[in-house]
């Protein structure tokens, strides 16, 4: 009887802890496993070898017209058999893409002028901040003033300048919603005329790796992240740019606890224009020739693993160079748009070179399995031999929208 007893308590604890264990498994499941899934094939899609979606015979494509429907309704499960939770399953015809892995220079314009800070002017009677007053804030976007529209710093600058102590009545863009202030002038004793405390911006430069080229409608994806401003952190909103070919002269190594840099010379090859700012990167029209490119398919975001890939980017006057690098961790979450995988880089040449990775590599293309998979987005500071990368799928996505 007491041996019974010992037999039935073992098996009650063992049962509790598979059910522990299940129930931990779906729970990760709900939270990391992503609501919507794209699929190129109708073969069941696997999570880890444990999380599965059956395809059935839902196929969502017209293979044969090359059009996406609306998307299925489907379940992942625990091994096939214990639901986790409800996904939207797309079926859509594989994509295929050109790799690039070059250094480019970038050459943005917004649309509208942006405040990146207000400052106090000195009066008779004291210091005083007349924008911060009016109700200005840093990353507004000024649309117009005095109902004229403003299409640059110096148009801003000349009009803020030219004035004898009259009111503004200022149009501003902020958060997606249109804003009417008023800013009244004060007199500068220090500098003998009115002046209204605003520093503003319309244009910025810099580096960055091309993706790939889309040739179904001629587009450019780059960076895998956004431009932001320095002074505002906000996504800036382009008017127009310029995606000109750039060649890497120096390189400032990253050290744990400080990036290093790509440094590039610009030239007057233009590759592309830039009309896109998003998220998940840079976009426009591609005025480049694709010869000698090469076509890479466009992995799937669950064909991504753990494992050995390789980085294609540029660090110096040969151009790109494929680097291996191992693929660490992956992540579906959806509004982890920018940070989908950490890449750490395991190739000694490349380490030798620019100490891991450099400002300037985002955008490099991650190629495993001979499919692209993603690109490098950002450098993790305090270990530069590791870095976050965005699915290329997501990437691709977005670079259709451009009509």
């Amino acid at each position: 009887m007491i041996h019974l007893k010992k037999i039935i308590r073992i098996a009650d604890v063992c049962i509790a802890v598979v059910l522990i264990f299940i129930f931990s498994l779906i729970g990760f499941g709900d939270l990391c496993l992503p609501d919507r899934i794209s699929t190129y094939s109708s073969k069941n899609i696997s999570y880890k070898n444990i999380y599965t979606v059956d395809m059935g015979n839902n196929s969502q494509v017209d293979f044969q017209n090359n059009t996406r429907v609306s998307p299925s309704e489907s379940e992942i499960k625990i091994l096939g058999i214990i639901p986790v939770k409800a996904t939207k399953v797309l079926q859509e015809t594989e994509k295929r893409v050109y790799v690039s892995g070059e250094s480019f220079g970038i050459k943005l314009y917004t649309d509208g002028v942006i405040v990146v800070g207000t400052k106090d002017v000195e009066t008779a009677n004291g210091k005083c901040n007349p924008a911060k007053e009016a109700g200005l804030e840093k990353g507004d976007i000024i649309i117009s003033i005095n109902n004229v529209k403003m299409t640059d710093s110096s148009q801003v600058e000349e009009t803020f300048n030219d004035n004898n102590g009259k009111d503004y009545k200022i149009v501003v863009k902020r958060n997606g919603n249109y804003k009417n202030f008023t800013l009244k002038p004060v007199y500068s004793q220090s500098e003998g005329k009115y002046k209204v405390g605003v520093w503003v911006r319309d244009s910025t430069a810099g580096i960055g790796t091309v993706t790939f080229y889309n040739s179904e409608n001629n587009s450019i994806g780059a960076l895998g992240h956004p431009i932001t401003d320095v002074d505002t952190n906000e996504i800036m909103p382009i008017l127009n740019g310029e995606a000109v070919k750039a060649n890497v002269t120096k390189i400032y190594k990253s050290t744990d606890g400080e990036a290093g840099s790509l440094c590039c010379d610009f030239t007057n090859n233009v590759i592309g224009s830039l009309s896109v700012n998003s998220i998940c990167g840079i976009y426009g029209r591609y005025e480049c020739s694709l010869v000698g490119k090469r076509l890479y398919k466009v992995a799937a975001s669950q064909e991504v693993e753990k494992g050995s890939a390789q980085l294609l980017c540029t660090v110096d006057e040969k151009g790109p160079q494929l680097y291996d690098v191992e693929i660490t961790r992956v992540s579906y979450r959806e509004n982890n748009d920018e940070k989908n995988m950490v890449v750490r880089v395991t190739d000694k040449n490349l380490i030798e070179k620019t100490g891991g990775i450099v400002q300037g590599m985002s955008g490099s293309p991650i190629i495993q399995n001979g499919k692209l998979v993603g690109a490098l987005t950002h450098v993790i500071v305090d270990n530069p031999e590791k870095g976050y990368a965005i699915f290329a799928e997501k990437m691709v996505e977005k670079s259709k929208e451009l009509k």
